[in-house]
C-alpha cells in the first residue's frame, strides 16, 4: 500500500520561505511522475509543481515559476517544493501526490496522495 507523508508546512509573511517533503513509501510502480498541488476551500485543487520519471524534467504553474523549485532525492523516497518569496495568494492545503508514468505527468496522471499540509502566508 503506497503511503506519501508530507511536512514542512507553516506560517510566514510575505516574502519568507518554506521548504515542503513529502516522504513516499510503498509505491511499486518503476516510472511514475510525482508533483506537488495546492487547494483552497471551495476551489480545484490545482497542480503546482511536477516532476517527470528518468528525465527530471520539471512542469510549473505560471503563478510560482521563478519563486518555487520542485526536487527529489531518490536514496530518501523524498520529493520537495522549496517555495521563495512567498505572498498571501499562495495560501493553501498542499499535497503530495504521485501516479504512473504513461507519457505524460498531467493532472490525471496522480492516483496517490498525502494528506496534505497547510500553508499560510500573511501580508
Amino acid at each position: 500500500q503506497a503511503q506519501l507523508v508530507e511536512s514542512g508546512g507553516g506560517s510566514v509573511t510575505a516574502g519568507g520561505s518554506l521548504r515542503l517533503s513529502c516522504v513516499v513509501s510503498g509505491y511499486t510502480y518503476s516510472r511514475y511522475c510525482m508533483g506537488w498541488f495546492r487547494q483552497v476551500s471551495g476551489k480545484e485543487r490545482e497542480r503546482v509543481a511536477a516532476i517527470y520519471p528518468n528525465s527530471g524534467r520539471t512542469y510549473y504553474a505560471d503563478s510560482v515559476k521563478g519563486r518555487f523549485t520542485i526536487s527529489q532525492d531518490n536514496a530518501k523516497n523524498t520529493l520537495y517544493l522549496q517555495m521563495n518569496s512567498l505572498r498571501p495568494e499562495d495560501t493553501a492545503m498542499f499535497y503530495c501526490a504521485v501516479g504512473p508514468w504513461y507519457g505524460g505527468c498531467a493532472r490525471n496522471a496522480f492516483t496517490i496522495w498525502g494528506q496534505g499540509t497547510q500553508v499560510t502566508v500573511s501580508s
